[in-house]
């Protein structure tokens, strides 16, 4: 009989998905880049790929070291735990999916970012200047998240999330590529759950599933399109595919390229690297990778060079992708992206200068000592107190400092005009300007609770000093990880402060890092009450207590939205509008904020020529002398003009003025300084009218 059943399984079907995820990159950028991202080569290719991928990233976890080194064997009910969780929370997701597919936000332009290489299967999308009778000066084809770069459109954001939504546009159109959100959300509570087995026990891995699939900001990102989803996977099956390695045995005299330790170790770098392709920001969450990779080096290990190689191959894919086929996303960034560079480049020196120095035996063995000496000393205890005084001063932080930022740029000065709003509707005191950066350590008390907060600080106080103490190593990447991207995320998160919005920023390591955490305190905290002489019955009891009160606080906060649906009924609307449109039709959007919103939605998924009238300065609607000019012109092109705004009066002087779209559902709700509670209505028109001569 097996007896390691349970604990291969496990191994095995939690870090499928980010194989599987690597697979279908590594074989659709090249084919996007190529401009032939098509069903059937990416098909053809990806079956032998994700079949090598999964061979290779299987092989050795049949080992007796790999299925023992978890501190308590796996059962089949750890096994069966894990999957209803994951089938649970994607069958609610499923339910409560949204259709937001309407650019407002950053999931729709996903959205219509992945509709186009669906359809197109290639990069950037035309303007299609012919459909308008040529160039004309008031002529525009941008719109958020799509950039006019010459006589070509270019999306905005990575490709990697779209390459993977593509193919679910691919298997069941719109519907099944909005599914796509549950579905890789599913698959990151699952890899969670495989990570969780891993650093802190079998046993408490479906409490790990669980703890982050009830989180609302986990339910939120997977309820639509957030590229932190196939990031998440990602992270959690590069960080237990490195964990793997540290049990696996190869054979000295066998070729690199067939040890499963050094394979092992060049696919967790790769899958830790693609999140580059992902999301760019992705790039800061990686850098101790680098690091770990040159201590790995510096010992000796086979690992080292694999795991480095592996992660820089991922990450240059993300690069060439960024400045090829996302090149002004990437400048509008490079405000926060060159400094970012900058301190990868002199990371990757700097690591350089730590090998050499730690291999060269003059310097490297007074270091070793040196090493020694910090493991024995109070350097451990008073790191473990500096981390538990870092966390006190990020929850004072509100009561000493106010974050404000003077925007400079149109796109800062638009995103404070937005704030200024959401204090205006939410009564709030307007404060030009306010960041709201200082709550950050809040933000997270929203999502998981004040026990499960506490309970991550106590483990990563715990956890520092073991590591110092030179104990519990197999955490060293992942505390590395999540520590530093906590801290540099609380510090300064980046992104629009109105909830659940923000929460995004959050759940791709900070929250999911500090719930590892608090996960393994727990565990600890049991194991020392074990310890003092309790039975297993009154140990077992502890245990559920200290679940119920990570689980309990996390439900509590998220019950509010858990069961509210919102953005409903849009695709039925958009298809709608198409069949009015018909398919031989140049559009015009005559308002700034009907074109903002629908131009991508027009020409991608309707499949005919879009353009923006520019409205003079000061104003929201197009001047009649250039819509009319821009008719004339396209009519003679052979087209038939459609127009399209925000009200009947926006299209009447063109043509008879007829209802094209009326969305009318919920929306997720917008707040600064509480945990978000509720949603808001949202109501979307769109008139059309067809020019007379236009038939």
């Amino acid at each position: 009989m097996d007896n390691h059943g349970p604990a291969r399984a496990l191994a095995r079907l939690t870090v499928a998905p980010a194989l599987l995820l690597m697979a279908w990159l590594v074989v659709s950028l090249p084919l996007l880049m190529a401009g032939l991202f098509r069903i059937g080569p990416a098909l053809a290719l990806f079956v032998p790929v994700a079949a090598l991928a999964l061979i290779l990233g299987f092989r050795g976890t049949t080992s007796r070291a790999m299925l023992e080194k978890i501190r308590y064997p796996a059962s089949w009910w750890v096994v069966i735990g894990v999957a209803a969780v994951t089938i649970g929370f994607l069958v609610f997701e499923l339910i409560m999916n949204s259709e937001q597919i309407v650019v407002r936000r950053d999931p729709a332009s996903y959205f219509q970012f992945a509709t186009w290489l669906t359809d197109h299967g290639y990069l950037p999308i035309p303007q299609s200047l012919s459909a308008f009778g040529g160039t004309d000066p008031a002529l525009g084809f941008d719109s958020p998240a799509f950039y006019q770069v010459g006589t070509s459109i270019v999306p905005q954001f990575m490709a990697g999330w779209p390459l993977v939504m593509a193919l679910g546009g691919w298997i069941g159109g719109s519907g099944a590529m909005l599914a796509m959100g549950p579905i890789v959300g599913a698959l990151a509570v699952m890899s969670f759950g495989g990570l969780t087995a891993r650093l802190v026990g079998p046993r408490w891995a479906p409490l790990g599933a669980l703890a982050l699939a009830i989180t609302l900001p986990m339910q939120y990102v997977s309820r639509t399109t957030f590229s932190e989803l196939p990031a998440m996977v990602l992270f959690f099956g590069g960080l237990s595919l490195l964990h793997d390695v540290r049990e696996l045995q190869g054979e000295a005299d066998q070729p690199p390229w067939k040890e499963p330790v050094r394979v092992r170790a060049f696919l967790a770098g790769l899958a830790l690297g693609l999140i580059v392709l992902v999301r760019i920001d992705g790039i800061r969450d990686i850098l101790p990778v680098v690091v770990f990779a040159g201590l790995l080096i510096a010992r000796r290990r086979r690992t080292g060079l694999p795991l480095f190689l592996g992660l820089a191959i991922g990450t240059a894919a993300g690069l060439v992708e960024g400045n090829v086929l996302s090149a002004p996303y990437l400048t509008y960034l490079s405000g926060s992206l060159k400094p970012l560079m900058l301190m990868a480049e002199v990371l990757v020196a700097a690591t350089v200068l730590m090998v050499t120095v730690l291999l060269w035996p003059v310097t490297g063995d007074p270091l070793r000592r040196f090493g020694t000496w910090v493991a024995r000393s109070r350097i451990p205890d008073l790191a473990a107190l500096g981390t538990i005084a870092l966390m006190i001063l990020f929850a004072v932080r509100p009561y000493i400092h106010k974050d404000f930022r003077v925007p400079l740029s149109p796109d800062d000065l638009a995103n404070a005009y937005y704030v200024q709003n959401v204090q205006r509707v939410t009564h709030i005191p307007l404060e030009w300007g306010r960041q709201y950066t200082e709550l950050s350590l809040y933000w997270v008390v929203w999502y998981i609770g004040l026990p499960a907060l506490l309970l991550g600080t106590l483990g990563a106080a715990l956890m520092v000093r073991r590591l110092l103490r030179r104990r519990s190593l197999e955490w060293t990447l992942p505390f590395a990880l999540i520590a530093w991207t906590t801290v540099t995320t609380l510090v300064r998160p980046g992104i629009t402060p109105d909830h659940p919005f923000a929460s995004r920023r959050l759940i791709s390591v900070v929250i999911p890092g500090l719930l590892l955490l608090a996960v393994w305190a727990l565990a600890w905290c049991v194991r020392r009450f074990r310890r003092l002489g309790y039975g297993r019955r009154a140990t077992g009891i502890a245990a559920i207590a200290g679940a119920l009160l990570v689980l309990v606080p996390i439900a509590k906060e998220s019950f509010p939205l858990m069961f509210v649906k919102t953005e409903q009924g849009e695709l039925a609307e958009v298809a709608t509008l198409c069949s009015k449109i018909g398919n031989t039709a140049s559009v015009l959007f005559v308002e700034r904020s009907t074109a903002d919103k629908f131009s991508q939605v027009v020409r991608g998924m309707c499949a005919v020529p879009t353009a923006r009238v520019t409205p003079p300065p000061g104003s929201g609607v197009a001047t009649q002398a250039d819509v009319q000019r821009i008719i004339a012109k396209i009519e003679a092109a052979g087209r038939r003009p459609v127009i399209l705004g925000a009200s009947a009066s926006d299209v009447a002087p063109y043509g008879q003025a007829q209802p094209g779209l009326h969305i009318r559902t919920r929306q997720d709700g917008r707040t600064l300084v509480n945990a978000p509670s509720a949603t808001w209505r949202l109501d979307l028109q769109v008139w059309m009218s067809v020019p007379l001569s236009g038939g």
